[in-house]
């Protein structure tokens, strides 16, 4: 027998079952498939009987079009070696079972594969739909600011308008009515002059009373920055963090506040970059004489704790106003602030 027809065959059988894959139309798998089959077919009855072993994988191929059961593929995968020579039913049956094993693992593997991509897919979806849902509620939340300000905008100028505008303009009525009665009356003018005092008076505590009505107390302005800043932070870092509050914060000054403020982000700094920290926590206290923020967090710690310039920095910052800075890096990352309660 001439090497060329057997090698003839099997590069012709290779290129078929690559082919079938290089092309992805519908009906070719099953076209190739069946002349790969007749390749194999043709190598058994012409050129050697071992050919038949390369059958199995393209019966396979060619039953899934039609048969969905993988028993009755196995079944009818089985049939042909009752018909081959006795002396190779065995390497065919082998041949047969290892295809089927492999088959069977290739497509339970394909299956969760597929079944994985749609779930990416819905999840792809998904993220889409909340990412536009949020832009839509960031555009919501926008024009609400927006419209919020110019109510209030409005609401102030109309109670300035109806109030103080009133009042100013009765005071300069009164005190344009004195004048021209000062050398006549001057007792009427008098009297028309302490009219104008009385009008102003009201129209300036009614002043007072608009502006202290808009400004929001300095514990209000103090700790939502401050919880502001730590929802930025965790959100852009990954690590969550809790902030607590104990005593009256209207104590603390606005200085006090900017201070606490900037050594709490300069902890939280330090604490993202060499703590490895999964958590941090953030407690200010106003005690009897002294106002204490503390920013710990669960990392690694330090057992010699080196002064940098953000450390430095702090400790600046509090002594501008007699107060003092302690660091411990003994159980995670702590530092705290101290500030005396001004009097």
């Amino acid at each position: 027998m001439p090497m060329a027809q057997p090698v003839f065959l099997l590069l012709l059988y290779f290129c078929v079952n690559i082919a079938m894959y290089i092309w992805k139309i519908t009906a070719l798998p099953a076209a190739f498939s069946a002349l790969s089959i007749f390749i194999s077919i043709s190598g058994y009855v012409y050129v050697h009987p071992l050919f038949a072993i390369l059958a199995p994988l393209s019966i396979l191929v060619l039953l899934q079009v039609w048969i969905q059961s993988k028993w009755i593929s196995a079944a009818i995968l089985l049939a042909p070696a009752f018909s081959i020579k006795s002396d190779i039913a065995g390497q065919y049956v082998f041949a047969a079972a290892a295809s089927w094993i492999i088959w069977d693992l290739a497509c339970t593997y394909t299956g969760q594969m597929e079944k994985k991509e749609k779930q990416l897919d819905w999840a792809r979806a998904s993220i889409q739909k909340l990412t536009r849902s949020l832009n839509e509620n960031r555009e919501f939340i926008r024009q609400s600011e927006y419209t919020y300000r110019l109510e209030e905008r409005n609401r102030i100028s109309q109670e300035i308008h109806d109030d103080i505008g009133h009042a100013m303009t009765g005071a300069l009525i009164q005190m344009e009515a004195a004048k021209r009665l000062m050398e006549k009356d001057a007792r009427q003018a008098q009297n028309l002059l302490q009219n104008a005092i009385n009008i102003t008076k009201e129209g300036i505590e009614s002043i007072r009373l608009t502006l202290k009505s808009l400004k929001p107390s300095t514990e209000q302005v103090g700790i939502h920055r401050l919880q502001l800043a730590l929802g930025e932070f965790s959100a852009g870092n990954n690590i969550e963090t809790i902030i607590t509050h104990h005593g009256n914060l209207d104590i603390i000054t606005p200085v006090q506040w900017k201070i606490i403020h900037e050594n709490v982000k300069e902890a939280l700094t330090n604490a993202r970059k060499y703590a490895d920290a999964t958590q941090i926590t953030v407690d200010i206290q106003v005690l009897n004489k002294m106002v204490r923020a503390e920013v710990r967090d669960n990392g690694k710690g330090a057992v010699k704790i080196k002064k940098g310039l953000g450390i430095s920095g702090m400790e600046e910052r509090a002594a501008s106003l007699e107060g003092h800075v302690i660091t411990d890096g003994s159980h995670g990352f702590s530092v705290t602030t101290l500030l005396p309660i001004q009097s």
